[in-house]
């Protein structure tokens, strides 16, 4: 059945005449004509009463009005759907991120996204950024915030900003009383980090074997979020975003890591193949961007 065929009936029926329909939809009177003599024919009964020179639906007409209005509208929905989705003003986006972007950032990032576009929806997985890259790569994901990757030819990383990183201890560690922290200054201070795979924690590996510190003491915390309330409790000293430490836990005392390259680049992860990503996508990716890089 002809779509167009049943959206000429109804302008005959809205419009009160054939002529009028063809006006309104500027078509040929011929072609309005032959549409609804198809649809007829398509159903086996008559629509119209052919008697009459106004338009009057026959006992199968109205039933056809009834039933298939509600196809008419579905359809002109879907199809305005589909072009904000090609638009991108609509459709849906898998966002992966990682802490503390995901918690401190994001929110607000976001909030602003979704009132500007409504009708996009956006799914927010939290991981680490080898689990992000694996999960883009197996297609579960189409973008994510994370720090840089391995390098692989399969991922695209877009650097955006770099996220500050200070030292976090009690207020009655010995640390406490300097100014700022060297690399030096760590052996012999128990250094709380994250997981063995988490890219803020190979960062602190490297910086201390460049500063020749690899054998400080070090208890393991899964969570780069819960680092700062360890520290706090005086099990230990810990190298954590500053955008973490808003507030700063009570009793704790944050210094600077006299180091060149202790701060943590971010950007935005997609698989190479699919940059520049598309439709919504490609809205979300932008307003990442803009707003993570102002």
């Amino acid at each position: 059945m002809d779509i167009k065929a049943v959206r000429t009936f109804h302008r005959i029926v809205d419009s009160g005449s054939f002529i009028r329909a063809a006006e309104q939809l500027n078509y040929a009177q011929s072609t309005v004509t032959m549409q609804i003599q198809k649809l007829e024919s398509e159903l086996g009964v008559p629509l119209f009463e052919r008697a009459h020179k106004s338009v009057r639906l026959t006992e199968a007409g109205r039933l056809f009005r009834e039933r298939s209005l509600r196809i008419v509208q579905d359809i002109e929905r879907l199809q305005s759907s589909m072009a904000d989705t090609k638009a991108g003003e609509a459709g849906s986006v898998r966002l992966g991120a990682i802490e503390p972007v995901a918690s401190h950032r994001l929110p607000a990032i976001l909030e602003r996204f979704k009132r500007r576009l409504p009708n996009v929806r956006v799914s927010i997985e939290i991981a680490n950024t080898p689990t992000l890259g694996d999960r883009i790569l197996r297609g579960e994901l189409d973008v994510a915030l994370s720090s840089a990757p391995e390098w692989t030819s399969e991922l695209y990383f877009h650097p955006v900003y770099a996220e500050e990183f200070v030292v976090l201890m009690p207020e009655s560690h010995p640390l406490a009383a300097k100014p700022d922290i060297a690399p030096a200054d760590l052996p012999g201070h128990r250094l709380l980090v994250t997981a063995a795979g988490c890219p803020y924690r190979r960062k602190l590996g490297t910086i201390l074997q460049e500063t020749a510190c690899a054998e400080v003491e070090t208890m393991e915390i899964g969570s780069m979020t819960a680092l700062p309330y360890y520290a706090a409790q005086g099990l230990g000293i810990a190298l954590v975003p500053r955008i973490a430490l808003q507030p700063e836990p009570p009793g704790t005392a944050v210094r600077i890591l006299k180091h060149a390259d202790v701060d943590m680049t971010v950007g935005l992860l997609c698989k190479a193949s699919e940059f520049p990503l598309q439709a919504a996508g490609a809205k979300l990716y932008e307003h990442l961007k803009r707003e993570l890089s102002g």
